[in-house]
């Protein structure tokens, strides 16, 4: 009877040690190894090399080394500054519309990057100082970084959206065509509440004065608004536009952003070799440590299905006489919560392939189901203790910026998130709609 239930403890542990700090990789890949070595034996793990080397073939995750060079590599062209100044100024005069243009150049940012670290360090490095100084309330403007930084998470092209399309086996393509509607929703939804609080409370969100709006007009503006606008649209086109014409595939269209992202770098005089070989650096690291965690889940998910884990869930489910939608709010509720505790890839390679089988058998659309946890994972990147785009705007705030102040900030834009959520559950449509 206690054997019945290994397969829980053993994923009950696995939380539990990653709750202490222990390398999620290690403590995926130790464990299951262990517990293969005590029930099994050697031989068993024959399998578990014929899935790595299967996840090695796998085409569709060269996707992720490209993607995340592309996003570093703009982070040191300087267009995210020239964006920011040129939206602060078309935007500025009206109420609120500093914290407009952070939104609309994050959605542009992770339309062309997908990296929300980079966006969240360079828009808090280049407009928070701004903000501050115009007046804006430090709540306001730390929510508006913080949370427009997180927009890499489901604008495609995103890291996350082909980690999943890998994790659910299906269309990374779909995922992004699926992805946009909601994208462009959210970004709207955040102009909204800003527009909303500017005329609520307009000391918290001031325009900017007119003499510095004429100033900006005044020297050569339609030049500086034309390069700002040219460069990363034609990278967006190049790499979306690719993949939403059937003319690349994902993977392609990463290649082409690669190598876009190195050219625009070189057209800012940016280039040289110092740059190129941090870049690399920091793509090798990010990436090993991503395909670390994957071999690590795929060993955690080959002990756990030969241990039966998968059908016990499943038989639990049953007899517990859960509907679909229940089942579903059960899932998006369990990864909510882990958001607060652990980083959206262990979610993604630790969570989803224990609930992938599931809704599949349910008959649940797993498009569907990818960008709801897509958009599920983005509010693990604002919720405390561990949300990674708190971290990285705390690290680079001016010192007069508190962690409440940070956290109030960016409560409102949790709650817009979760509304999001609730809307795409109730109208499927809103991803299906250009399917």
């Amino acid at each position: 009877m206690i054997l019945d239930y290994l397969p829980l403890f053993l994923f009950a542990l696995v939380f539990i040690l990653i709750l202490f700090g222990y390398p999620v990789a290690f403590t995926l890949g130790g464990l299951s190894v262990i517990t293969g070595l005590i029930l099994y034996d050697i031989d068993f793990f024959y399998l578990l090399s014929l899935r790595i080397f299967g996840t090695m073939h796998n085409f569709v995750l060269v996707a992720v080394p490209l993607f995340v060079f592309m996003g570093i590599m703009l982070e040191k062209s300087g267009l995210a500054e020239s964006l920011l100044e040129t939206m602060s100024h078309l935007f500025g005069r009206l109420k609120g519309g500093l914290a407009i243009s952070v939104v609309i150049v994050g959605g542009m940012l992770a339309a062309s990057t997908g990296i929300v670290g980079a966006t969240v360090i360079t828009m808090g490095l280049i407009s928070l100082p701004t903000m501050l100084k115009k007046g804006y309330s430090p709540e306001l403007a730390t929510g508006t970084i913080a949370s427009s930084g997180t927009l890499g998470q489901i604008i495609p092209p995103s890291v996350v959206l082909v980690l999943l399309g890998s994790v659910l086996n299906v269309s990374v393509g779909d995922l992004f065509t699926a992805a946009l509607v909601p994208g462009i929703l959210l970004v709207g939804m955040y102009i909204g509440y800003i527009l909303v609080i500017a005329h609520l409370n307009p000391a918290s969100a001031p325009a900017i004065t007119a003499e510095e709006s004429a100033a900006f007009w005044s020297t050569g503006s339609t030049k500086k608004v034309i390069h700002a606008f040219v460069l990363p649209f034609t990278l967006i086109l190049l790499v979306l536009g690719s993949i939403f014409l059937g003319i690349a595939s994902p993977t392609e269209a990463a290649a082409v952003g690669a190598l876009g992202a190195i050219a625009l770098t070189a057209s800012q005089k940016k280039l040289n070799f110092e740059i190129l070989k941090e870049v690399m650096r920091d793509t090798t690291f990010l990436t090993c440590m991503v395909f670390m965690i994957l071999i690590g889940a795929t060993s955690f998910s080959l002990v756990f299905r030969a241990m039966g884990g998968d059908k016990i869930l499943a038989d639990a489910i049953t007899q517990a006489g859960l509907s679909p939608n229940l089942f579903l709010l059960t899932v998006l509720l369990v990864v909510f919560i882990a958001g607060f505790f652990i980083d959206f890839i262990e979610i993604i390679f630790i969570i989803v392939p224990v609930a992938a089988p599931i809704f599949s058998a349910m008959g649940i659309d797993l498009i569907w189901i990818g960008i709801l946890i897509a958009l599920n994972l983005q509010t693990s990147f604002l919720t405390p203790p561990f949300g990674f785009s708190l971290f990285y705007l705390k690290g680079v705030a001016p010192p007069e910026i508190r962690t409440g102040q940070l956290y109030r900030g960016i409560i409102p834009f949790v709650i817009i998130q979760v509304v999001l959520l609730g809307l795409v559950i109730l109208f499927p449509e809103i991803v299906s709609f250009l399917l």
